[in-house]
């Protein structure tokens, strides 16, 4: 009874889960769209790929025992293709080198500290006991992180009085997802799954909390630099046709 359950709880949580890492979507196809990251942040989706990595190398068998931990490496390993979708989409359509090096900056580590974590897990340690141990302490760190990642946008709506930034349905996916991985790691009694999400819960309800605050507020989006010159461009034309008019009355 206790597995059914444990296997319920898993299988909605990989559908929140699956909500959270697949709501950015939205927000890529409006950078697609207007060729611009705008004022979006990529440190989420840079923590958001480490966080899948370190859970879905936990999850597998090297880590963990058997396949015990198997929705959590599904819905994990298919946010490493989503994530890592997003932050080249990010890097491609950085305004500026200086900008595409900042993200590099932060994507090189994460991908290093990944692949030292494998490593070392791999040739230094030699029993699942103290594999656990060792990744499951990092995951607990880049899922704290994964979770606290948004009170940067927070405290800009909070200074703007605006949720342009704050997706909704964002904000919910990432409570739902703490709640249900909560009470996943509470039957599976394993406290790397427990730990973040006591953390994650709190901080969900936080951002839905400033979402409905600030809901109301209205959403003026700031004109492209493309859109300004195409503006500058008619105004230059309009005045060579005026100019032409009034030189054609003299």
């Amino acid at each position: 009874m206790a597995d059914r359950m444990r296997l319920a709880v898993g299988v909605m949580g990989n559908a929140a889960s699956l909500l959270l890492y697949s709501s950015p979507i939205l927000t890529f196809a409006r950078v697609i769209r207007k060729k611009s990251t705008e004022d979006f942040s990529c440190v989420p989706y840079v923590i958001a790929l480490l966080n899948c990595l370190v859970i879905t190398w936990y999850a597998l068998p090297i880590v963990s025992t058997g396949w015990e931990n198997f929705p959590v490496a599904s819905i994990n390993g298919l946010g490493i293709v989503l994530e890592l979708s997003f932050v080249v989409v990010y890097f491609w359509f950085s305004s500026s080198k200086q900008a595409k090096m900042k993200v590099a900056a932060m994507v090189l580590p994460a991908i290093f500290l990944f692949c030292a974590t494998v490593i070392i897990s791999v040739y230094v340690l030699h029993d699942h006991r103290h594999r656990k141990m060792f990744v499951g302490s990092l995951g607990i760190a880049a899922a704290i992180a994964l979770y606290a990642a948004p009170l940067v946008v927070v405290k800009k709506v909070i200074r703007t009085k605006s949720v342009e930034f704050m997706p909704f349905h964002l904000s919910l996916a990432s409570f739902l997802s703490s709640c249900l991985w909560l009470i996943y790691g509470l039957l599976s009694r394993d406290m790397f799954l427990t730990s973040p999400n006591i953390v994650g819960c709190p901080l969900g309800i936080l951002q839905l909390l400033v979402y409905w605050k600030y809901r109301k507020a209205d959403v003026v989006e700031e004109p492209n630099k493309w859109d300004l010159e195409k503006k500058g461009d008619n105004s230059k034309q309009l005045q060579l046709v005026i100019s032409d008019d009034n030189a054609a009355k003299i």
